[in-house]
C-alpha cells in the first residue's frame, strides 16, 4: 500500500507542529505517509515553512487543487472561523480530513461537514489531542464508576487562538475527555466566565451534572501565572489524579484489608499511619503507604509518547484502511455542542449580573 500523501492547511503554531510530526513520521515510516504540500495565506510564513520542509506552498486550497497534486488527506490547522469551509472544499476534492479542535465555529457548520462527509464516504477526525495522551489510556483502564471529576487547565496569556474564547480554546479538551469517560448524557450546566485581557471570555468555571448522577467541575484560564493541565476523578473506593503535562496517573485506593484489620483491632480507619509523610510519595511502580492508614498510593505505569504523533498515526491508519478514527466527527460535534451550551450559560450569567 503506497504512503498517504498529506497537505497541512495553515502554518501557524498548530500547523507547524503538524508539519514537524508528519515529516518525523515520514522519516521513520516512509511507507505510512508523505508530507506533500502546505497551504498558508501569509506569504512570509508560507515561504519559510515550504523552504524548511522542501515542499510546495500555496496561498489557498483553491490554488492547491488547481495543481491536481495527488493527495489523500489534510490537516486543517487554520483559525476556527474557516474550519467548515476548508473542510467542505477538501472533502469535495476527495480528501479525508483531520480538523484541529474545535470542530467548527457553530453546530450548523459542524452538521454541514458531517453530512457532506457521510454523503461522500470520507473520513473526518477532530484534533482533540488529549485523547491520545498516554495517561488518559491508563485512566480508562482504571475506570469503573466515576462519580466526580475536577479539571483544571490554566495557561499563561499569549495572543494565540484569540479568535475563540477560553472554553473553545482550552476547556474543550477537558470537556471531550470527561464526556468520553462519564459515558452519560448531560443533564444540567452552570457556568460563569469573564473577559480579562481579550474581548472574549478568558477565565471560566463550569459545573456539569450528568444523568448518571456524576458531577464535573471545570476551571479554565488563559491569564494564569502558571501552566496547569490536571484532571482528578473519584469513584467508589478510589481517587485518580491525572497530570496531562507529566503524563502521570496517581491512584489512591482504600485498602479494604487494612481497614478491616483496624476495625478488628478496635482502631478507627484514618488513624495516621506510622510511616513518615515522605512515604506518601509513590515509587515509580507499585504501592506505597499513605500517611492516612487504610489508603494506598500507586503510580500507574504510563509509557511516554507525544500525543500529536499518536493522533496523526491514528488518523493515517483510518485514511489508509477506511477505519474509524479514535476521535471521529461525531465526538468533536458533541464536545462543541457542550462548549457552546456553556458559553450560552456564561452569557446568561453575565446578563443577570449586569455585566453586559
Amino acid at each position: 500500500m503506497p504512503p498517504v500523501p498529506v497537505v497541512v492547511v495553515g502554518a501557524g503554531a498548530f500547523g507547524r507542529n503538524h508539519l514537524r510530526v508528519y515529516r518525523q513520521l515520514q522519516e521513520a515510516h516512509p511507507e505510512l505517509v508523505q508530507l506533500s504540500a502546505l497551504v498558508e495565506p501569509e506569504a512570509v510564513r508560507r515561504q519559510e515553512s515550504a523552504s524548511s520542509y522542501a515542499i510546495p506552498g500555496y496561498a489557498s486550497v483553491a490554488e492547491l487543487l488547481d495543481t491536481r497534486l495527488p493527495l489523500r488527506a489534510a490537516s486543517i490547522c487554520a483559525p476556527t472561523l474557516h474550519h467548515a469551509a476548508l473542510a467542505e472544499e477538501l472533502l469535495r476534492a476527495g480528501l479525508d480530513v483531520l480538523i484541529e479542535k474545535p470542530f467548527a465555529a457553530s453546530l450548523d457548520e459542524a452538521d454541514r461537514v458531517l453530512e457532506l462527509a457521510q454523503a461522500l464516504g470520507r473520513t473526518v477526525a477532530v484534533g482533540h489531542l488529549e485523547r491520545f495522551n498516554p495517561a488518559v489510556a491508563a485512566t480508562i483502564a482504571a475506570l469503573h464508576q466515576p462519580m466526580f471529576f475536577e479539571a483544571h487547565r490554566l495557561s499563561i496569556f499569549t495572543p494565540r487562538s484569540l479568535d475563540v474564547d477560553v472554553v473553545l480554546d482550552l476547556m474543550i479538551h477537558d470537556l471531550d475527555i470527561v464526556l468520553s469517560l462519564a459515558g452519560s448524557p448531560v443533564r444540567e450546566v452552570r457556568a460563569v466566565g469573564l473577559p480579562v485581557l481579550s474581548s472574549r471570555t478568558d477565565i471560566a468555571n463550569v459545573r456539569i451534572e450528568f444523568e448518571s448522577g456524576c458531577v464535573a467541575n471545570f476551571t479554565a484560564s488563559r491569564v494564569s501565572t502558571e501552566q496547569v493541565r490536571k484532571l482528578r476523578l473519584f469513584q467508589p473506593g478510589e481517587y485518580l489524579s491525572l497530570d496531562f503535562a507529566r503524563q502521570e496517573l496517581l491512584r489512591i485506593r482504600v485498602d479494604r484489608e487494612a481497614v478491616a484489620a483496624m476495625l478488628a483491632a478496635g482502631l478507627s480507619p484514618g488513624t495516621p499511619a506510622t510511616a513518615p509523610l515522605s512515604a506518601a510519595r509513590p515509587p515509580a511502580e507499585g504501592p506505597a503507604q499513605h500517611p492516612t492508614a487504610g489508603l494506598t498510593l500507586t503510580r500507574s505505569p504510563v509509557p511516554k509518547g507525544e500525543p500529536l504523533l499518536l493522533e496523526l498515526e491514528d488518523f493515517l491508519r483510518a485514511v489508509a484502511t477506511g477505519g474509524r478514527p479514535r476521535v471521529a466527527a461525531e465526538a468533536g460535534r458533541e464536545a462543541l455542542a457542550l462548549a457552546l451550551r456553556i458559553n450560552d450559560q456564561i452569557a446568561g450569567h453575565a446578563q443577570r449580573a449586569g455585566l453586559l
